[in-house]
């Protein structure tokens, strides 16, 4: 028998010789006293050894001499699994025959004394054999385990049983749960016969009496589910006290979990294998208690039970007594949070899981439940979850708590409501900003809540999301009795409000911390508060058909309008405190008061009022007076959006009174102009007010503006980069820091921010605004486009003209930007910026403050284009405008930080959203044109320098965790392009927001607009096709993507690979040859290489996805791809044809990547299967996953370099570049 197929005879002594080379070989490689050489040697001859004609003999030989030593045996078993993965197909009939008896031989000789590692791997062959000839030409293999299995029990022989339970576990998970290539190959006939050998066949016969019989022979009536829950009966029956039976119930219950996925719900019922499982997870033992849990969690997660099913396998779970058994096992051993039992924690976050699961029946059952179900049992368990103090635990529970309340049929059974004022309580005391408190404090939450979360975009995630769904169960509760709920929470804020500082030390300007404690009660009590207001607003719509407010209605309201005066009269001295009292004040005035002018008015002017004392010595203080002051300007502009027609009846006073606040205290100009924004904004927005009036005044506003455009020595100036740095004062430092000129931008900012904020089409504000900005617009381009190729042209350096060399570092260190990244950066936010305020008179300072000039000129230009871009033709149809946007956007893009391209690119996807249909090809295509080709620059150049500086750095810890700030925020630009790619060209585009894309605080108001698409209709051309009908746009996109492919980011590549699937049947037409060459040459080409990339294995079923469209679509008009491949070492012609054969021949996705998945399985010698998952320590040391990567990259850079050697592609090379 030899490895390529064939067979020779051997002596004795033939085969005497290569086993004792082999021996010896092993001995070297494990003796540790062998030289480093002579072990290299070894390994080199063993590497051999495997690709040797008689290596499956030679292993045979080896492992099933049972005088050897395990390792050597172990290796025998590893000659023999060569043979059978890469050499099964040339085997004979009579070949592979005689290979499966020596891997039965080798399962019925497997004893107790062999070690694990041997005998897994004696039933890892087992599986390799049966996925190849189960079913096909092995018919008899039920009968074969069976007999082991038998006489396992009858010696009895432990050792044999677990071989045969990981067997099973192996094979099952192979076909139904992994991406098992192999498999995948003959998924349809090996799941067959899974169901044929695991179901009792009493249900065949009683539920599928006309199931067509199989070929595979089945041993017994009972099915291996049975065989399983009976061994699992005598396990528990024997005592999980014995180790042997702890064992054996552990390793059963992981077959079960395996099978549950999949296995017809009526076998599992009549194999008993809930009540079991239940009986499992009654034990005092935890690790079974685990899995027993896991178990039922993947029966319950299966989407349809039908109503036979429902009653048998779910409805047991809800009676009386199940459910006072599962509360026990929930209180059976309390966890200390001070020292954790880990297992045991686990177990209560997994268990919680699942009574969420069950909880799901509940919310979909509704009114159709059996009259068996115990609700308020049901209820009481949830709650009592819910209200654990890990928020790990409880997050399940309260999500489904929170579900059920807005379920039409559990919101309003009587089943729930003796829980809903616990449910108040509990969601009151939990809005609090846990992520806010000290790691040292001693708070049980902050215990566990430190435990479970190392980073800080976790813990804001989680807690984020644990806050939203006990928010959601007090607007639910508002909503339902809202009379009830705001007496009691009003009253809770007072209590609060009166011990603010109690057991803490009073309010001192010295001391003074931005998120301290008494901060953050109330900062929760509000948040109660504004989410109950959600739900009185909710039963007010539910009113909308009465006219007048109800007696109760009037009381409540009148009620609120006192308790807000009240708290408007207390005085609080702490910044962040009257934050939070403005706003929330102002949230009533425009919710449930909106129709309170006199309140309205009286929040205005406890706004306005407000001028705490500065205090320079704390920058805490500092900090958070500069927040208050900015919160003001931004409620009163809610406050003029949302009621300008009662503004209007007051708006002589209100331009009176900030006349004299702005002559009589030293306001700051950004202040100056929120202050008249806000006047402009209830003009603009009022209703009472005539048209010409309304005009005259908004143009009085916007004159000076129009002006400071317009004149002669800003465009001037503007006309060089000198010039420019003139204008904003960077060619006289110390001028610049004396008095900065205040220039037009920041004043057109605002005022067209607040034009467009909120605008609906059609509405008489957006003509108001349209006509108001039609003339400006045309004035305002020339020099803002100036002003931001300048800012753009500021980071190149090849503008710096006439500066020496010593001191271009020096200016580049200048613009590199601090910043604070989450879970990167050492110590917190408010840290950071504490640092950054007292290095403001130091040379650190002046730089700072360089760049904060650079960024705001760059910045705001970016938001005053995007709000001209809202007002349709009147920019899109701007002639002359699309090629001098996209070179002032575009031509020093490349030079930016990759932070600040991220943000170039959110404000450019708006741009490109809103162009109307008929104005695209002639806006769009120089605009993506220069997108897409800037983009490929600097994403591939910033990924190909990283990877470069991986492999030398040599630094410590603080060198590590500045590069994975840089690595952080690459990734971050990434994703933010291939989303802009997705959105043109993915059918199934990712919504806006699903990925934590980046913002600006500038632009943060575009993340809040919708996308509006008023010209789209749906007979006109789509945006996909658009660009793919453009070869203009579609070769610097599809050139981007081809990179993007083997950038070291797999969520991005995911996308990418979606986006390639989605075009290349696009392609298929001989009109677009040369792109269809390319995709064939270069595309095949890099998502091969990133197939065996160990960085890439979550994606690698996608990647094996997108070569098999390639091969199936374009192989019949193209050589290259079946050229290519056989290019690949160890790919021969025979494989590569019967791969396309098949290919053409196949209907499910699956079998098509599993084809490929197992032609290139070999071409590292390392298979899917065994690369597995990048591990991910829980505790693990952001500067340890770097040096992890590092390594990483190392490994993979040779054939990196291989592939750099790719054939020339001439001038579809050359179109594309």
């Amino acid at each position: 028998m030899n490895g390529n197929g064939g067979a020779a005879p051997q002596s004795a002594n033939q085969t005497a010789q290569p086993l004792h080379q082999i021996k010896q070989a092993l001995d070297i490689v494990y003796n540790a006293h062998s030289s480093n050489e002579d072990r290299k040697q070894a390994g080199a001859f063993l590497e051999n050894a495997k690709n040797e004609k008689e290596a499956p003999f030679h292993g045979y030989k080896l492992a099933s001499d049972l005088a050897l030593e395990a390792q050597v045996r172990h290796f025998g078993l590893l000659l023999i699994e060569q043979g059978i993965r890469y050499f099964w197909s040339d085997y004979s009939e009579d070949e592979s025959k005689v290979v499966r008896e020596w891997v039965l031989n080798l399962a019925q000789g497997v004893r107790t004394s062999d070690p694990a590692f041997v005998r897994n791997k004696i039933a890892q062959l087992w599986v390799e054999v049966a996925k190849r000839s189960w079913a096909s030409d092995w018919f008899d293999m039920d009968e074969l385990l069976v007999k082991l299995w038998d006489n396992a029990i009858q010696e009895p022989n432990p050792a044999q049983r677990d071989l045969i339970l990981f067997m099973l576990e192996t094979l099952v998970d192979d076909i139904f749960n992994r991406e098992d290539p192999i498999a995948g190959l003959r998924n349809a006939v090996l799941s067959k016969a899974c169901f044929d050998v695991f179901t009792p066949a009493s249900v065949f016969a009683k539920y599928y009496p006309h199931r067509t019989e199989t070929s595979v022979s089945r041993c017994g009536e009972e099915g291996w589910l049975v065989r399983l829950v009976r061994l699992l009966n005598e396990a528990l029956d024997a005592g999980v006290n014995s180790p042997e039976a702890n064992a054996c119930c552990q390793r059963v219950l992981t077959v079960l979990k395996a099978c549950m996925g999949w296995s017809i719900p009526r076998a599992v019922a009549a194999a008993g294998v809930v009540e079991m499982v239940g009986r499992s997870l009654m034990v005092e033992s935890t690790s079974i208690q685990m899995l027993a849990t896991d178990c039922l969690s993947a029966l319950y997660t299966r989407t349809y039970f039908d109503e036979e099913e429902f009653e048998q396998l779910v409805g047991p779970m809800y009676q009386t007594q199940t459910l006072q058994l599962l509360q026990n096992i929930f209180n059976w051993k309390p966890i200390n949070p001070h020292d954790i039992d880990d297992e045991r924690y686990l177990f209560l976050k997994r268990f919680s899981e699942l009574i969420a699961t069950l909880g799901s029946f509940l919310e979909e059952k509704g009114e159709e439940l059996p009259s068996s179900v115990d609700a308020p049992a049901f209820l009481s368990l949830t709650y009592l979850i819910a209200s654990h103090e890990s928020f790990a635990v409880s997050i399940s529970a309260l999500n489904m708590l929170s579900r059920a309340l807005r379920s039409d049929y559990w919101g309003n059974s009587p089943a729930i409501q003796p829980f809903i004022p616990q449910l108040l309580e509990l969601s009151t005391a939990r809005l609090i900003r846990y992520e806010s408190m000290i790691d040292e404090s001693h708070d049980p939450c902050v215990v566990y809540l430190n435990e479970d979360l190392d980073t800080v975009p976790e813990r804001h995630a989680f807690l984020g999301n644990y806050r939203r769904f006990c928010s959601s169960i007090v607007e639910y509760i508002a909503r339902k009795r809202p009379f009830d709920v705001f007496a009691y929470i009003m009253n809770n804020v007072d209590a609060i409000l009166d011990s603010l500082y109690d057991s803490q030390p009073p309010f001192s300007f010295d001391g003074y911390k931005k998120n301290s404690l008494a901060y953050l009660r109330l900062d929760a009590k509000f948040s109660v508060i504004e989410a109950a207001l959600k739900g009185y607003m909710r039963w007010c719509e539910g009113l909308a058909a009465q006219q007048d407010p109800t007696p109760e209605q009037q009381q409540l309201e009148h009620n609120m309008e006192v308790w807000c005066t009240t708290v408007l009269s207390r005085k609080f001295e702490d910044p962040m405190i009257k934050r939070r009292v403005i706003q929330l004040m102002v949230t009533f005035s425009t919710t449930a008061l909106d129709k309170n002018h006199d309140f309205m008015l009286k929040i205005l002017e406890h706004i306005l009022l407000t001028r705490p004392p500065e205090y320079q010595s704390n920058p805490a203080y500092s900090e958070a007076h500069k927040e208050l002051m900015n919160i003001c300007t931004t409620e009163i502009q809610r406050l003029a959006m949302k009621m300008p027609d009662n503004l209007m009846h007051v708006y002589g006073q209100l331009e009176s009174k900030i006349k004299e606040i702005v002559a009589t205290e030293n306001v700051d100009e950004r202040y100056k102009i929120a202050f008249h924004t806000f006047l402009f904004t209830i003009t603009h927005r009022t209703r009472n007010l005539d048209p010409q009036v309304r005009m005259a005044r908004l143009e009085e506003y916007i004159m000076p503006i129009k002006q400071a455009w317009s004149e002669p020595t800003l465009t001037s100036a503007l006309q060089t980069f000198q010039g420019f740095c003139n204008v904003i004062g960077l060619d006289s430092v110390q001028e610049y820091l004396i008095s900065r000129q205040v220039l037009p931008i920041r004043m057109t900012k605002a005022f067209i921010a607040v034009s467009t904020e909120k605008l609906k089409p059609g509405s008489t504000a957006y003509q108001v605004t349209c006509n108001l900005w039609h003339d400006a617009i045309p004035m305002i381009l020339p020099n803002l486009l100036k002003f931001l190729s300048h800012a753009h042209g500021f980071h190149n350096p090849q503008n710096w003209q006439g500066l020496s060399p010593g001191l271009r570092p020096v200016i580049k260190k200048i613009l590199t930007d601090r910043f604070w990244q989450a879970g990167i950066s050492t110590g917190s936010r408010d840290e950071f910026y504490e640092n950054v305020n007292k290095t403001k008179s130091t040379m650190e300072g002046l730089a700072s403050s360089i760049r904060g000039a650079i960024r705001m000129v760059r910045e705001s230009c970016y938001s005053i284009l995007w709000c001209m871009s809202r007002l349709d033709i009147h920019f899109y149809g701007l002639v002359e405008l699309p090629g001098p946007l996209a070179m002032s956007l575009f031509a020093d893009a490349h030079a930016l930080s990759s932070h600040q391209m991220s943000i170039l690119l959110n404000m450019t996807r708006y741009i490109i959203d809103d162009c109307p249909v008929a104005y695209r090809e002639h806006f769009l295509t120089p605009l993506l044109v220069s997108l897409f080709s800037q983009v490929d620059h600097k994403v591939s150049g910033e990924w190909n320098e990283l990877i470069e500086r991986g492999q030398i750095a040599q630094g410590g810890e603080e060198q590590l965790a500045e590069e994975m700030k840089e690595e952080s925020i690459l990734r971050q630009l990434t994703y933010t392009a291939v989303l802009i790619v997705a959105g043109l060209l993915d059918p199934q585009r990712p919504k806006d927001g699903e990925g934590n894309m980046p913002q600006n605080p500038q632009l943060s108001q575009l993340s809040n607009q919708g996308e509006q698409s008023q010209h789209v209709q749906s007979t006109e051309i789509t945006m996909r096709d658009f660009i793919l009908s453009s070869d203009k746009i579609i070769e610097p996109l599809i050139l981007f993507c081809t990179h993007a492919l083997r950038m070291r980011d797999s969520r991005c590549c995911g996308i990418i690979i979606r986006v390639f699937r989605s075009i290349v049947p696009e392609f298929v037409q001989a009109n677009r040859a040369d792109i269809r060459e390319f995709i064939c040459r270069e595309v095949l080409m890099a998502a091969v290489d990133s197939l065996h990339e160990d960085y890439f294995v979550d994606v690698q079923k996608d990647l094996a996805q997108l070569i098999a469209t390639i091969c199936l679509l374009y192989s019949p008009f193209s050589p290259t791809p079946r050229g290519l491949l056989l290019s690949l070492p160890g790919i021969t012609e025979f494989k590569v044809d019967q791969c396309f054969k098949r290919l053409h021949a196949s209907t499910s996705t699956r079998h098509q990547r599993a084809l490929f998945l197992e032609l290139l399985d070999g071409l590292r010698g390392i298979p899917m299967s065994e690369k597995g998952r990048l591990p991910r320590a829980s505790k693990q040391r952001a500067a340890a996953e770097k040096e992890k990567r590092i390594l990483q990259q190392q490994q993979s850079q040779k054939y990196a370099e291989e592939r750099q050697k790719s054939p020339d592609l001439g001038g579809v090379a050359d179109m594309f570049s």
